[in-house]
Parts: C-alpha cells; structure tokens; sequence
C-alpha cells in the first residue's frame, strides 16, 4: 500500500513538473552590450540620430543587443575613433573618414571638390562608391553604412565675394578642405571641430569650410557674419559608421541580418537628416543677422576651374598606389548627374 502511494506522489510530481514554465535559451542569454563612440555633442542631431539607430536595433531584437552612446568624443576622439574600434576601445564608432588622412586613399574620392548639391546625393554617392569598389582600406572592421554632409562651403568674419577676397586668410579645414583652401588662395589651418567656435571668436582664424548646419549645430553663427555660397567648389566629407570585427562576428546570424536591416534604412534617414539640419543652420544665421553672400555664375566657374587640379592630382595619386582613382572619379562625377 505504501509503495502504492509512493508511485501516485511520483507520478503528481512529475505531471506538475511539467507544468513549471521553463525559460527559453534566449530568455536566460545576457542582452549584447555595445559600446558606440561619437564626436557629435549629445546634443546634435547627428547623435540624436545614431541614439534612435541604436534603440532600434535593441527594439527589433527583443532586447538581445543594447548600445550605449558615447557622445563628443568622450570614450575616443574623433581622430581616434577608427582605430579605436579596429582595437576595441569601442565596439562600434562615427566619424569622418578624413580625420585620418592617408588611411582611407581610394575613398578620398567622396571628399573631392565635386559641387556637391545635397546631403542626400553625397550620401549616396559614398553608399553607392563602398558597394562597388568594396576598397580593402576599410576591411579591418565591418561598415554598417556611411554617410556625407552636404555642400562644403566658405564662413567667414569678413565678406568674400571673390577669389581675391579669400587670398591670404586663415580658413580652418580638415583633409582635403585644405587642399580646396589652397586652390583657392587661402591659407589652410588643420584643426577639430570642438576647438573651431573658440579661435573664430579670438580671430586665430579667419573662416572655416563645412555645410552649413555647423552655423547651428557647432554655433558657429555666433562668430562668424558671413557664408559664400562656392557650390562651384563644393565638396564633402565622408563619415563611417564601423563595427569591430569580432564584435560581429560573435553577433548571430539573425542579429546581424537585423542590424543590416536598420543600417539600410539609416542610410537615407541620415541623408535626409543632415539637408534638414543644412536649412536649419542657414535660418539660423540669417536670425542672427548674418549675411550669405550668393557668387554670380561667372564667379562661381572662376571657383570651381580653381579646384579642378585637385580631382587630377587624386587620380595620379592613386595610380601611384596602384589603385583605381580613375575609375572610382569617373563612377562619381556620372552618379552625381542621376543623384537629386
């Protein structure tokens, strides 16, 4: 009889066992924490944006991933951040491509004085160039897309309203800006953006080539009270957004498909994002009172034939590398007639 019983108890303990709700494997695994550095200030739109890129990312996984912003440069500085995630200093990092002279020589393409007409074509353009070209340079990480700001033009603390204005000032510039402030008579002065707003106020320099959304978002309205509109001479710069590789490689592959995904989708958002913060910074220094200054067509051929040298210097450097500038110009200068 007591064995009778023994059994039976068995046997409930066993049918509630079964009842007890066991975790799934993926419920039990620790989320995926990143770490992503950028120099944007927190409060730029730029870094708005990757924080919305990076929640998307833990939204779409159920919480398997979470990234955590680093913003202004904090966890490495701008010049730094590509290193730093060929390293693992951080898992994932943004920042221009130019910020490292030498390191990236076929994708020097995208900053060539090209007169850029838009954030969303430029872009694009270096979305479309890394799809083709697959440039072994960027092979010690694993992109997840890249960006480019719109029209590189001339702010300045007096008029320019030609060539011979700009001769002899002090522009502040990065990468190839100094080449296109040589050729046009200026005197380049390498120089990050965080210190730029500083010397414009104390006149170590006299102006400074970007798009215009740095009259807003780096204040740079503030300090100075003119824009020459040099789309002759426009140019841009190309921005990476790059994870470490064996960060990735750890990632499964359901992860990474979704983070492909978003990637995908961020690409024209960031297009979008950086000609709405174009116009913002344009309204910007116009409430201030500041003046933009408009070259006529003759002045503005005179600009873009100043800057036309540099395009041939590219292709003969690159062939002195043995890589295909020739070819990845030509791509450009036809995509950017199709591009809006």
């Amino acid at each position: 009889m007591k064995i009778s019983r023994l059994i039976i108890l068995a046997l409930c303990l066993s049918a509630v066992g079964f009842c007890i709700p066991v975790p799934s494997a993926r419920a039990q695994a620790k989320p995926v924490e990143l770490s992503y550095s950028i120099f944007f200030p927190a409060p730029h739109k730029n870094t708005v944006l990757a924080t919305e890129w990076a929640k998307e990312i833990e939204k779409r996984t159920n919480g398997r991933v979470k990234i955590t912003i680093y913003p202004g440069g904090t966890l490495t500085p701008a010049d730094k951040c590509y290193d730093g995630v060929e390293k693992g200093i951080s898992d994932i990092g943004m920042s221009v491509l130019s910020y490292t002279m030498g390191k990236f020589p076929l994708t020097e393409v995208i900053d060539l004085p090209l007169a850029y007409k838009s954030a969303v074509a430029a872009t694009n353009l270096i979305n479309g160039y890394y799809k083709k070209f697959k440039p072994k340079e960027l092979d010690s990480t694993q992109v997840m897309y890249f960006h480019a700001h719109g029209p590189g033009i001339l702010h300045t603390k007096k008029a320019v309203h030609k060539l011979e204005d700009l001769k002899g000032m002090k522009i502040r510039c990065t990468g190839m800006a100094a080449k296109v402030v040589t050729a046009l008579g200026g005197v380049p002065v390498a120089m990050p953006m965080g210190e730029t707003y500083d010397a414009l106020n104390r006149g170590v320099v006299d102006g400074s080539m970007s798009p215009q959304e740095a009259l807003q978002g780096w204040k740079w309205g503030e300090v100075v009270k003119f824009t020459t509109e040099s789309f002759g001479a426009a140019y841009s710069a190309g921005f990476f957004v790059v994870m470490n590789k064996d960060k990735w490689n750890k990632l499964s592959p359901d992860i990474q498909k979704i983070i492909a995904e978003v990637n995908g989708e961020w690409i024209e958002k960031t297009g979008r994002n950086w000609d709405e913060i174009e116009r913002a910074g344009r309204d910007f220094t116009l409430k201030l009172g500041n003046q933009i200054i408009s070259l006529s067509p003759e002045e503005n051929e005179r600009w873009a034939k100043a800057v036309q040298p540099i395009l041939g210097d590219y292709v003969n450097r690159m062939k002195a590398k043995g890589l295909p500038g020739e070819e990845a110009l030509k791509f450009c200068l036809d995509q950017l007639k199709r591009l809006p």
